[in-house]
């Protein structure tokens, strides 16, 4: 039998199944903090589990997660979920696990969850990761330029150039670099200058 990959979720699908993750007290907290950073930062679980407490910057009005450059910012009630799920994370109870810098720690005394194992788990409860990245990114890309989601969500301008161009996206003629900055040879001309 071969193996069928789901089309990206809807952007409707995408925003009810955040809904619901923000709102369901009866889903797990890990679960539900995990599946808003996969719909809404398209991350991969792989990338997910490595995170530790340390990529969540709270400065006493924002909270942050250092995905890429700059840190992402995470709204509200987003931002409470995550400090709530830090305050109180799974299987820290142990005498191994209590000093464990991941977010996600996993049974194993210093390890992160398993990616498998939260892709099962997150599917279990109606989060088909691949096809919420997908409409994650897809959704970003329609509001930033590619080189920005690609700085900020860690991801390889390539890869978001090109599915920028699959999604039909208006980003693509804008130039990726420091704009901040003169190009290299250029001198301001002077008042008296002509």
């Amino acid at each position: 039998m071969k193996a069928t990959r789901r089309a990206a979720l809807s952007e409707d699908e995408r925003l009810d199944t955040l809904g619901r993750l923000l709102t369901d007290p009866d889903i797990p907290k890990n679960l539900r903090v995990a599946g808003v950073v996969v719909l809404l930062y398209a991350q991969p679980l792989t990338r997910i589990v490595r995170l530790t407490v340390d990529d969540v910057v709270h400065d006493g009005e924002a909270v942050l997660l250092m995905l890429g450059e700059p840190a992402s910012p995470i709204p509200e009630p987003a931002a409470s979920l995550l400090l709530d799920h830090i305050a109180d994370r799974d299987h820290m109870n142990t005498a191994t696990n209590q000093a464990s810098p991941w977010l996600f720690p996993g049974r194993r005394a210093g390890q992160p969850f398993r990616p498998d194992h939260l892709s099962a788990l997150l599917n279990g409860i109606g989060v088909p990761v691949a096809a919420a990245r997908g409409a994650a990114i897809r959704q970003q890309l329609l509001e930033m330029p590619a080189p920005v989601v690609a700085d900020a969500l860690g991801y390889h301008d390539k890869t978001t150039t090109r599915l920028l161009n699959e999604t039909g996206g208006t980003w693509s003629r804008y130039a990726a670099g420091n704009h901040t900055r003169a190009p290299a040879g250029w001198v301001p001309r002077r008042t008296g200058d002509r």
